[in-house]
């Protein structure tokens, strides 16, 4: 299960594979699926978090509870695919 981020868009992307390398390479390519969220939303996309899970099962149920008010809440507080705040001058 990862979470990737672009800082040209400011969005997060939450999804699980067994190959995040190859994955990841597939988000930044945008002729690969034009349907893809990641390829409507301009990257990079990079890899700000990912967890390893006994199953597939267990892995696409952590993606979905991420997906949900509480865990985009949970990825927020640990501060998981945000931008830093501007600075004060």
């Amino acid at each position: 299960m990862y979470v990737l981020f672009s800082r040209t868009c400011g969005k997060r992307y939450v999804g699980q594979t067994d190959d995040l390398e190859r994955r990841v390479g597939e988000h930044n390519d945008p002729s690969r699926n034009s349907r893809k969220f990641t390829s409507r939303n301009p990257g990079p996309w990079v890899v700000v978090y990912c967890e390893s899970h006994e199953s597939r099962g267990d892995a696409m149920r952590r993606e979905r509870w991420l997906k949900t008010g509480v865990g985009r809440e949970w990825m927020d507080q640990q501060n998981i695919g945000r931008a830093s705040p501007p600075s004060a001058n």
